[in-house]
């Protein structure tokens, strides 16, 4: 994040000061030097005003179906293409342009990434492979690398990419614990991984821009799998899981610490999946007991219960979802 018309980096110290040079975030989730006059901004690349679900399950088989919605506009979601394999399970993130699935579940482990250009509509391209095959991975991005965390067979293995570079990923460091159906986030430095089978409450993080191994953030307010997540600059979302859970509960991803309690899904799921805008959280699809096609939404920085949006284009778990423009 710069401040364009002067090129200065932030926290960079002799940075313009008239009116105080704090970084606030507006409306729209982008970052702005409170009182500098005359100036434009350049915004966060890693969402976009448009959320994209690929992958997903409809018994009895795996789906290659992507759709897509304008998340500031309540609505249904409108078909964008195919995925280049049928599965669930895929691990999401994007640079704002372009958008990425990773490795998933075709009936038996995939390594495959797939990619798309947000701004249209159209079926993905292959990209490369991930350095293991596996299923129920979690996926963020800083804007310019891609994560891949976690996954089934059980493991604590961290990937990572350069979205705008096709090619095959490159081994990042590892998590703290080694779990599946877990769910990532990132405000754009943090890249966070939460949750996870055998009701793991585990929050961990690591800098996206170096690589290494992940160091504890803290615990979630519930322990669950099957949960997606979220976030804004500031905060990041986990909602749903085990049980079809209800549970939406929030992180201030800059800070350590445990997770607080921000409300609920409009109706209880599971194999949920997300994706933001950076000002609305929005989770579609998953199971309530039957599998789904809700689409609900939340304002990130707030707190409260998740609202309806909409609907899919079709019933589906095991989704996953990003955004960009």
């Amino acid at each position: 994040m710069r401040k364009i018309n002067n090129s200065y980096t932030l926290g960079q110290s002799n940075a313009p000061t008239d009116g105080g040079d704090m970084l606030k975030t507006r409306g729209d989730g982008t970052l702005v030097w409170e009182g500098v006059a005359d100036t434009t901004y350049e915004p966060a690349t890693w969402y976009g005003g448009r959320g994209v679900w690929g992958s997903g399950y409809i018994t009895p088989s795996y789906s290659n179906i992507m759709d897509y919605i304008t998340i500031a506009s309540t609505g249904n979601a409108t078909d964008f293409g195919d995925l280049t394999l049928a599965r669930q399970a895929v691990a999401t993130c994007s640079n704002g342009s372009r958008g990425i699935f990773a490795a998933g579940d075709t009936g038996d482990y995939s390594n495959a990434i797939d990619y798309i250009t947000i701004s249209t509509t159209g079926n993905a391209t292959d990209f490369g492979d991930t350095t293991e095959s596996r299923r129920f991975v979690a996926g963020c991005s800083n804007g310019t690398r891609g994560l891949f965390g976690g996954g089934e067979p059980t493991t604590p293995t961290i990937d990572y990419i350069t979205i705008s570079t096709t090619g095959n990923a490159t081994d990042f460091g590892d998590r703290t614990v080694s779990k599946d159906q877990l769910a990532a986030c990132s405000d754009g430095t943090k890249g966070i991984f939460g949750g996870g089978t055998s009701s793991d409450d585990t929050i961990d993080y690591v800098t996206i821009s170096t690589t290494g191994n992940a160091t504890d953030f803290g615990n979630l307010t519930v322990g669950r799998g099957q949960l997606a997540a979220c976030a804004s600059l500031i905060r990041g979302l986990f909602g749903g899981g085990d049980s079809s859970s209800n549970v939406i509960e929030y992180i201030t991803i800059a800070s350590i610490g445990d997770a607080t309690d921000f409300g609920n899904l409009s109706a209880g799921r599971h194999f949920i999946g997300s994706c933001s805008d950076g000002t609305k959280g929005v989770w579609a699809g998953g199971s309530t007991g039957s599998i789904s096609n809700i689409i609900d939404y939340v304002t990130i920085d707030t707190t409260g219960n998740a609202t309806d949006f909409g609907d899919l284009t079709g019933i589906r778990q095991s989704l996953s979802g990003l955004s960009g423009d």
